[in-house]
């Protein structure tokens, strides 16, 4: 279930922030410049999904909607296509609930390059 109150949210955006701070996500920002302020939604979502572990992935799923982290995911990580593989299946079967999820990141992938291309 997604959190409404305003501050629960903040206060969990805060804490991703600084768990990925952590894990030196940004290694290549400046790092004053890191902050909620300019971290857009799908950003955290797709550093988050990459670089933090099952518990704090499990922190987007009460402040986003599946639907927004799925078109994050879908947007910004599946399209490393091998390098993000193995991560981005388990995300597709455990999270999504995909039933094929070697098919289903494939054509994802393909309609990506397609888009891409054309």
């Amino acid at each position: 279930m997604v959190i409404r109150d305003r501050q629960q949210v903040a206060g969990i955006r805060q804490y991703l922030l600084d768990r990925l701070k952590e894990e030196h996500a940004f290694w290549s920002y400046a790092q004053e410049s890191v902050s909620l302020k300019a971290i857009d939604d799908e950003s955290l979502i797709a550093f988050t999904m990459r670089h933090l572990d099952i518990d704090d992935i499990k922190l987007l799923f009460r402040i986003f909607a599946v639907r927004k982290i799925k078109l994050a995911w879908q947007r910004l990580l599946v399209p490393e296509g091998e390098y993000l593989y193995t991560l981005n299946r388990f995300f597709a079967w455990y999270y999504f609930r995909t039933k094929r999820p070697d098919a289903y990141l494939k054509s994802l992938i393909t309609r990506h390059f397609n888009s891409v291309v054309y």
